[in-house]
């Protein structure tokens, strides 16, 4: 097993996660099996607690793990599955240490960082990274990131542990990048290397020396600046890479495969190439054409996203890569407007009618509506409002977990008369509660205990949009993360109006998928179908959302909804308006 381990310098945030993915992806290119693991020096035994504000959002993985959202980048650019024990956290590490020692595992000893903790990181890493993820096969190199920044007290005992694994899996066999900031003052336009210099120093003084130095900078780095850095942080100029601003995250790869990192990695870690993959194979042709593709785009689809944590786009960052997805493959440039729920509702006419009138205006003047996942009762009668709109004027529309519960909440209210309808987590005291809490995912703890996770959604008609858009399975297998549900038995009113639940769970007692008759696309759905969405496949439901945007529906239904083993990234020009771009072949 190879090892590469990603840390970061100056600033957190600075990217290391697309830049380990965007590693992972050009050694995937060379027919390299990849795996990644993340690790967060936060005491939490998992990110299932934390509020969207502090952290960005929770992703979930097929197991039911409730991880750091770098993981979705791993998952995006690798098109791997992951576990739980892919992320790693100080409060998993000290609880599986002190659960040893309750054990009388270490015979008596006094328990300290160094050497329990430290290595029960390694023997942790050692495992995760045997795992298997292409099949019954396991990856050739793992790649490592190591959340936060160098110098912080809280990653202190993982850099100690890496420190020291270098000579327990010999240092041919580790190779470390450190992507550090390179700032550029207005004042004087000119490249600063100071930071990184520091940083490097630290790093090194904490025994560990990087063998690739990544810079992210606004501007391509000047040749001297490379030279500066190569002279003061004890690495060859050719392991100085650049990641400059770029126009989308899918140049990122581009960017270092051009700086010849694959052959520099490759020839470091002296990875064994299959004889057929001595030249990167068709993964890089792709990334470049959906790289152009996203750049090239002339045509706009405006889509609405009515949440309650616009604040931070890291709140929803699954949900906007799905959007970014399915308006590629449907050659259209993505105008995404986030709206703050709370600011549709009546109270903010009289509080800011500023932010009402603009919230309002941004959602009238929508091709499409999506209403994402939530918890808590702020903001969602705005939503509700949102549902109204878009199911009253036949604006496309698409709820997400919350969001079903939302649309099906303004139905029961605006259709069937309850004008009380509610859910239970909002109103514990309406006489008509048709979203209802799940009792055995309410122990009492709130970390960890949801519906979480790949469930099996049963479709129950053949007369299904949604089931069409999935080319007609029998069943679809998606990521839930939810502690409440539609109540079963408002299920027969509603479909007597109208709004049908052509997908059920496995015990026919949860609806899962929800649809509106007589609508361009209303579609409600209990699960988060953003998880799995792929660049280069996106999320059916997603897809159907910016087709009904775009008016191409119509047209895509026409064909069958034919399937698409890989998408083709072409020109407008090469086909129909009203086409969605496919390849048979299977290439790109």
């Amino acid at each position: 097993m190879r090892y590469v381990l990603v840390t970061g310098g100056v600033i957190s945030g600075v990217g290391k996660g697309i830049i380990a993915s965007s590693i992972g992806t050009i050694l995937k290119a060379h027919g390299v099996r990849v795996t990644s693991i993340k690790i967060d020096p936060y005491i939490n035994i998992d990110a299932g607690t934390f509020s969207p504000y502090e952290h960005g959002e929770v992703f979930v993985l097929d197991d039911g793990g409730e991880v750091d959202l770098d993981l979705g980048n791993y998952e995006r650019f690798l098109d791997v599955t992951l576990t739980r024990d892919n992320n790693i956290t100080t409060g998993k590490i000290y609880e599986q240490v002190i659960k040893r020692e309750r054990r009388g595992d270490y015979l008596g000893k006094t328990v300290q960082v160094v050497p329990h903790i430290t290595n029960a990181i390694q023997d942790w890493v050692m495992r995760v990274a045997e795992l298997p993820v292409d099949g019954d096969k396991k990856a050739d190199v793992c790649i490592i990131e190591l959340g936060g920044t160098i110098g912080d007290i809280e990653s202190m005992p993982f850099v100690e542990a890496f420190r020291q694994f270098q000579f327990r899996v010999k240092r041919e066999n580790i190779c470390c990048v450190h992507v550090s900031l390179i700032p550029e003052p207005k004042t004087t336009g000119e490249q600063k290397t100071k930071p990184t210099q520091s940083s490097v120093r630290e790093l090194r003084g904490l025994g560990i020396s990087p063998d690739i130095i990544v810079c992210r900078s606004v501007t391509p780095l000047t040749d001297s600046t490379k030279e500066k850095i190569s002279l003061f942080c004890h690495v060859d100029p050719e392991q100085v890479y650049c990641v400059h601003d770029v126009t989308s995250v899918y140049r990122v790869p581009l960017l270092l495969q051009s700086q010849n990192a694959d052959s520099f990695l490759i020839q470091r870690l002296q990875i064994e190439i299959p004889q057929l993959n001595t030249k990167p194979v068709h993964i890089m042709a792709r990334w470049k054409e959906l790289a152009d593709r996203h750049d090239r785009l002339l045509k706009e689809v405006c889509i609405v996203l009515v949440g309650k944590y616009t604040a931070l786009s890291d709140s929803y960052t699954s949900v906007i890569k799905a959007l970014q997805h399915a308006s590629l493959a449907v050659n259209h440039r993505l105008d995404l407007k986030c709206i703050e729920a709370a600011d549709l509702e009546p109270a903010m006419e009289n509080e800011n009618p500023q932010k009402y009138h603009e919230a309002w205006r941004e959602l009238v003047g929508a091709n499409g509506v999506i209403v994402p996942g939530g918890f808590g009762t702020r903001g969602t009668e705005g939503k509700i409002l949102a549902c109204k709109w878009a199911r009253t004027k036949n604006i496309p529309f698409l709820g997400v977990c919350l969001g079903l519960q939302c649309a099906v909440i303004e139905f029961a209210r605006n259709v069937l008369g309850w004008e009380d309808a509610n859910s239970t987590e909002l109103n514990m005291d309406t006489k008509h509660p048709v979203v209802i809490e799940m009792p055995e995912h309410n122990p009492g703890d709130k970390g960890g205990t949801m519906r979480l996770g790949k469930r099996r959604t049963i479709f129950k008609t053949e007369k299904s949009l949604i089931r069409k858009l999935y080319h007609n399975p029998q069943y679809v297998e998606e990521r839930h993360r939810h502690r409440y549900e539609v109540n079963p038995k408002v299920v027969e009113e509603l479909e007597k109006a109208g709004l049908k639940f052509v997908g059920h769970s496995e015990d026919n007692q949860r609806m899962e998928i929800m649809e509106l008759e007589d609508h361009p696309y209303y579609v409600g759905v209990q699960y988060h179908p953003e998880y799995i969405s792929r660049p280069m496949n996106p999320s059916p439901p997603y897809l159907g959302l910016l087709l009904a945007a775009c008016n191409k529906l119509p047209s895509y239904a026409s064909r069958g909804f034919r399937p698409s083993p890989r998408m083709s990234f072409c020109e407008d020009s090469d086909v129909d308006d009203g086409d969605l771009q496919l390849n048979q072949a299977g290439d790109a």
